[in-house]
């Protein structure tokens, strides 16, 4: 896992138009599950998170990024590369967990990740059945969808 300064992902990622989108409630009791059901509708190779903001302390990825002895006193306007598939659950876990807003995007990119400090995580995509394959699956688990929720970007 690589640390770097975030350049730019986040403009990127608001100026491009995304067709169809679905929003979930972040089941912080449930993560690992939740987080599983995502990857397991997609074989991914890396994954890629940019920190937007931060609320409180993100503990968790910090603990992370110390545990694969990655030094940081923040983690704010920061970009969380992967380096190996065995990495994408737990950085998606423990951004999850902590009180942050970020953007996870998966190689290859079938769907895109916004979630926020507010317990809200939505999925994009250019293709609805790249968007169906991951809200099946999280939908067939039992994982609450937020019925007409839009997220402006």
């Amino acid at each position: 896992m690589t640390l770097s300064e975030a350049a730019g992902e986040i403009k990127r990622f608001r100026r491009r138009s995304w067709k169809f989108q679905r929003t979930f409630e972040t089941p912080l009791k449930n993560l690992r599950s939740f987080v599983t059901t995502i990857l397991a509708t997609s074989p991914l190779k890396q994954g890629r998170t940019t920190v937007e903001q931060v609320v409180f302390e993100p503990k968790h990825l910090l603990d992370l990024l110390a545990s694969r002895s990655i030094p940081a006193q923040h983690c704010r306007s920061v970009t969380l590369t992967t380096t190996d598939k065995s990495e994408i659950a737990p950085l998606l876990e423990a951004a999850l967990g902590d009180w942050v807003d970020f953007l996870f995007v998966p190689v290859p990119t079938s769907f895109v990740i916004y979630a926020d400090h507010d317990e809200y995580i939505t999925f994009f995509a250019n293709s609805r059945s790249n968007l169906n394959r991951v809200i099946s699956a999280l939908e067939a688990k039992g994982f609450k969808n937020v019925p007409n929720y839009i997220r402006n970007l």
